[in-house]
């Protein structure tokens, strides 16, 4: 902060009845050194930044900053108060108060200087000499760190000194103070090192050692704050202390090691804490940030009684994301791109679910010519279907233009957390305008992760930190990929997908069957798996366009239609040979009728967990012959989903569905036959027969008492 304060913007004497006059006073010093200008438009920005949210803090300081096109270089002015100002912290008025102003769009120094200046202020050293300094010049010199707390403390004493012998010794009294405390401080510490026994002092060579997590709506003032505040009190406790920075984007996770080896944990937080399952198992304080502002000393007390008493947090479950999981460094590489990929395309679903769908309505109510209508802000008539038609497809239309850059933007999310979401969106529309398509989504996703990653393994100075997860990072990591996009794997990528298109467009007679049968058994494999995902992802990114070709509906069709038959199969067989099923499995039986009926293919997960070796390879078969008979058919279908309830949407509808009841009909025949070749275990009566055996024996044999 070498140039955004001079003594020209240190008021020591700032007389101000309200934080609006306070701001006012210091704001004119900024536009005498044509730092602002104008004054009015300025002010009007600072006092929109305090009604988001009061700027006082506890401890006697207010901080009022803002962006404002009024700024012409990055400014900071200090003023200091008598009577005091309100700033709306809890503890009461603020006697230092800091102007902050930066230019618009200079996130960077904005950060840059709040941050910095935040880490400051919980040094106890630097606010006394704050409130000591005799002189404006000492005053921006301390501010911009020009010079340390103890040389402005030497000399607000000097000075003191020469205005006469009563403020001289008041002065000595006052600077020999500490240094009589610290050396009672020592001599008590010698005192009980000679009469303690050596044996006495081992269980003080460790240090009660606890981890913190700060973080704060927006991730840069009170963040750093609680970290400084927690660290400080830490060191006076003779507590070691390791704080975990959750910034406004992105954070460096603490070493596992550091975790295991705490003795408790710190949460001072205002927004959720990520990856909060590492700490589980640890006596744990959990707070809003503003406690580890103000009573860090407690919290730190109160970690340690809870250690003493033994209370810790519930041991981390199985709950949780992929996403939160991803970093495990147990995994294996393969274990973490599935769970990257995944990612993506569990956050990409719901877009093909509702746009798909809004399209297919509106294809029902406006007739097939309804993709060539106009826009609806240019016509749309309240009493014409016609209109409403072309309402719903166009408002489909634009939920499918998010499929790829939502796509790669969480895959990129899965590797990196939020500050990979920027450059994996950037690089997902990158790949939708130059016709990449679904694998140029794959591709940009996981260059983005990749680059946010390596750049988060850079070291950087602390003061820094503050604006790397909303102005570094997403500058670098977007021109990366933007780059490699465009230049390097893009027109590959395009072309190995307009390749792709072109065969499946030129698929006829027995190669769409085939295909139709791999995608059926794909479909079926895992039950709404990696690979059943794979299919389905697959499916509609073909159809995720205005027009799509005929092949790309058909493979949805065929992809639908596989989907339905595992739990429309077990469905039927526990109703047909009900006796082969446990009592539970019948019941569900009765749910997988209605998940089936509605493309739920997980709604056969019961049945291929008891039973895997049997229900699978069964679902698997059905499934084939599903898929390969709607591509026989040629069936196509412009919805992602529904199930039964979009029949009338799709294209030869009738054979659609010969080609579903043909699978779950074969399905239903192979798992029946299979549960029936099943010898029971000796002594053991055949599921269906125990409670009719166990009834003929109670009614034959007395119960023994």
């Amino acid at each position: 902060m070498s140039e955004m304060i001079t003594a020209d913007l240190v008021d020591l004497d700032l007389s101000a009845e309200n934080k609006e006059a306070a701001a006012r006073a210091l704001a004119e010093r900024m536009v005498a050194k044509g730092r602002v200008t104008d004054l009015d438009g300025f002010l009007a920005d600072v006092a929109a930044r305090e009604a988001q949210m009061p700027t006082g803090l506890d401890g006697g300081i207010g901080i009022p900053h803002c962006r404002s096109e009024h700024v012409t270089e990055p400014t900071l002015a200090f003023g200091r108060s008598a009577a005091g100002v309100d700033f709306g912290a809890a503890d009461g008025p603020a006697d230092l108060i800091f102007l902050i102003a930066a230019p618009a769009g200079a996130d960077d120094a904005h950060l840059t200087i709040l941050s910095s200046l935040a880490r400051q202020l919980m040094n106890a050293e630097f606010t006394d000499a704050l409130r000591a300094v005799s002189d404006a010049e000492t005053a921006a010199a301390l501010v911009r760190g020009d010079v340390t707390p103890a040389e402005a403390a030497e000399g607000a004493a000097a000075e003191g000194a020469s205005a006469g012998d009563a403020s001289a010794t008041g002065a000595t009294d006052t600077a020999t103070a500490p240094a009589a405390a610290s050396a009672g401080a020592a001599a008590g510490s010698t005192t009980t090192g000679t009469t303690a026994a050596p044996e006495a002092e081992a269980p003080e060579e460790r240090p009660f050692r606890i981890v913190a997590v700060t973080s704060c709506p927006t991730g840069i003032a009170h963040t750093y704050m609680a970290a400084e505040s927690l660290e400080n009190a830490g060191r006076e406790a003779g507590v070691e202390v390791t704080v975990e920075t959750q910034g406004s984007a992105g954070f460096t996770r603490l070493d596992p090691a550091v975790i295991a080896a705490a003795d408790g944990v710190v949460f001072a937080h205002d927004v959720p804490v990520r990856e909060k399952d590492r700490f589980a198992g640890k006596p744990t304080v959990d707070v809003g940030v503003k406690a580890g502002i103000n009573r860090p000393a407690e919290l730190i007390s109160e970690v340690r009684a809870k250690a003493e008493r033994g209370e810790k947090t519930a041991p981390a479950g199985a709950t949780g994301t992929p996403v939160d999981r991803a970093g495990d460094s147990t995994e294996g590489y393969g274990t973490k791109l599935r769970k990257w990929l995944m990612s993506g395309v569990s956050y990409m679903v719901p877009f093909v679910a509702a746009g798909g769908l809004l399209i297919a309505v509106g294809f029902a109510i406006g007739g097939w010519t309804v993709n060539k209508a106009p826009s609806v802000m240019d016509h749309f008539v309240w009493t014409q279907s016609d209109s409403w038609g072309a309402l719903l497809f166009q408002i489909g239309g634009m939920a499918f233009n998010f499929l790829v850059p939502v796509l790669a933007g969480y895959i990129a999310y899965g590797m990196a957390d939020r500050p990979g979401l920027v450059p994996g969106f950037v690089g997902g529309a990158i790949s939708l305008s130059i016709n990449a398509g679904f694998l140029g989504g794959l591709a940009a996703g996981l260059i983005a992760g990749g680059v946010v990653l390596a750049i988060q393994r850079v070291r950087i100075p602390a003061a820094m930190r503050g604006i790397m997860p909303v102005v570094v990072i997403p500058l670098i990591s977007s021109a990366v990929v933007g780059f490699l996009m465009f230049v390097v794997i893009g027109k590959p990528i395009a072309a190995a997908q307009k390749g792709m298109t072109d065969w499946l467009n030129g698929l006829t007679g027995t190669n769409a069957v085939l295909l139709g049968a791999l995608l059926g058994l794909m479909m079926c494999f895992d039950l709404g798996g990696p690979v059943n995902k794979v299919a389905y992802t697959f499916a509609t990114a073909g159809i995720a366009v205005a027009s799509p070709s005929d092949s790309a509906m058909k493979i949805m069709a065929a992809v639908m239609a596989a989907g339905m038959v595992p739990p429309l199969a077990m469905a039927l067989a526990t109703t047909v040979r009900g006796k082969l099923f446990t009592p539970a499995e019948r019941e569900n039986g009765k749910a997988a009728w209605v998940l089936g009926a509605s493309f739920i293919s997980e709604g056969a997960i019961p049945f291929a967990a008891a039973d895997p070796l049997r229900v699978i390879p069964s679902a698997m078969v059905g499934g084939a012959v599903t898929g390969s008979l709607s591509m026989m058919f040629d069936a196509t279908l412009r919805a992602p989903h529904g199930g039964i309830f979009v029949v009338p949407l799709i294209g030869n509808p009738f054979f659609y569905l010969i080609a579903i009841a043909a699978g779950v009909c074969v399905s239903t025949a192979l798992v029946v036959v299979l549960k029936g070749m099943r010898k029971p275990a000796q002594g053991t009566p055949a599921a269906g027969s125990a409670e009719s055996a166990a009834g003929k024996k109670g009614s034959k044999q007395p119960v023994a008492a």
